[in-house]
């Protein structure tokens, strides 16, 4: 037996107890991982935006797949394991993990200062299917018994209430996607001469380190000209020639234009592989605003998305990819196509040695989706 961390939002953790609690579903990214997962292990259900402990699941069968709606329609949690309830905690019930006497036992919290600025990404606490050790599972599984006894109160706060309130589902032709209006006083768009110098360097640093990255791992690189100079200062002369002056893309005038603005690309050949957007504005507008401005141009286009920024702006990034402008997109919501990396993850993955040995599939380790959130 072996436990494995299962995330749930609010509304999938509702539509799974609705469902009857006895199929958990995952993306098909993670098929590889569902693949290993047992009849006999345990997953430990977690609510993100909640940050609480909700429940405990025996596996019932091995992976398969799915498309019957549970979580929405349609669902993109297709691929399915058969589950046994064997704890399941309503929300004002569920665990906070921030509960002091929970955070100091479990040994992915306790060397963290609570609450900190992206505790959650250091605690590998956004990502399904993650294997929790047997000590700290057993004593999630431990708390979560006693709870399911005692049944206390952990009453929302007044932001766990503003985390419940702001999503919707809206029908969008064929498919119901969830869309959010944040509530928040940063709404203003603010110029790059606003912000401090050491916060644009940072940002160009950043930029050179994907930069570096793509071009050790055999990708041809694209950086805007205005950048280019800059970033190429930071750059080792020997991956010079990995960068690009022109791009071999065959595409509108409007798409190109698009395009050629976008902080990073990494190309393979004539196609896009991977396009980076360096988000460094309190607003985070103008990055998802470009990521979006293409999807809406090529529909059809097959690339991944990231926007990369400081761990402390992960939630605002996180919320305004589900506005309206970004969800109702005719390809589908921008959520499911364009992820977040942060600044720290970045960091981990320019440590990695031989580079050049590595497949680009290594950024699945570190991105995070919104509907993950």
């Amino acid at each position: 037996m072996a436990y494995f961390l299962d995330l749930f939002t609010p509304e999938t953790w509702a539509a799974f107890r609705e469902s009857g609690a006895t199929t958990s579903g995952f993306r098909e990214r993670q098929r590889n991982q569902a693949a290993k997962i047992k009849a006999g292990d345990i997953f430990l259900c977690y609510v993100v935006r909640l940050s609480r402990w909700a429940g405990a699941l025996e596996v019932a069968s091995t992976s398969f797949t799915d498309s019957t709606p549970i979580f929405s329609n349609p669902d993109p949690f297709v691929v399915r394991l058969k589950v046994i309830p064997k704890i399941i905690l309503d929300l004002e019930q569920a665990i906070p993990i921030l509960e002091p006497e929970v955070w100091s036992r479990l040994s992915f919290t306790r060397d963290i200062e609570r609450g900190a600025v992206g505790w959650a990404q250091h605690a590998s606490l956004r990502s399904s299917l993650k294997q929790v050790s047997e000590i700290d599972g057993s004593a999630i599984e431990g708390l979560l018994k006693a709870q399911n006894m005692e049944k206390r109160l952990y009453e929302f706060t007044a932001q766990d209430r503003q985390r419940l309130g702001h999503k919707a589902s809206i029908r969008a032709e064929n498919r119901a996607v969830y869309v959010e209006v944040p509530i928040s006083n940063e709404d203003s768009l603010i110029n790059e001469g606003d912000l401090e110098i050491d916060e644009i360097r940072e940002s160009h640093r950043m930029q050179a380190s994907l930069a570096r990255v793509g071009a050790e791992m055999g990708f041809r690189i694209w950086i805007p000209k205005s950048d280019r100079q800059k970033i190429l200062q930071q750059i080792t002369e020997d991956l010079h020639p990995s960068f690009l002056s022109i791009l071999p893309l065959n595409y509108d005038e409007t798409t190109l234009k698009t395009i050629e603005q976008i902080d990073v690309i990494w190309l393979k050949g004539r196609s896009m592989a991977r396009a980076f957007e360096v988000e460094h504005t309190t607003a985070v507008y103008s990055g998802l605003l470009r990521m979006a401005d293409l999807l809406a141009l090529q529909p059809n286009m097959d690339i991944r998305l990231h926007i990369v920024a400081p761990d402390d702006k992960r939630e605002k990034v996180l919320r305004e990819i589900k506005r309206p402008v970004f969800s109702l997109l005719d390809r589908g919501p921008l959520y499911e196509s364009c992820s977040y990396v942060s600044y720290e993850g970045l960091r981990e993955i320019a440590k990695i040695e031989h580079l050049s040995h590595m497949s680009d599939s290594i950024m699945e380790e570190f991105e995070e989706f919104a509907q993950d959130e």
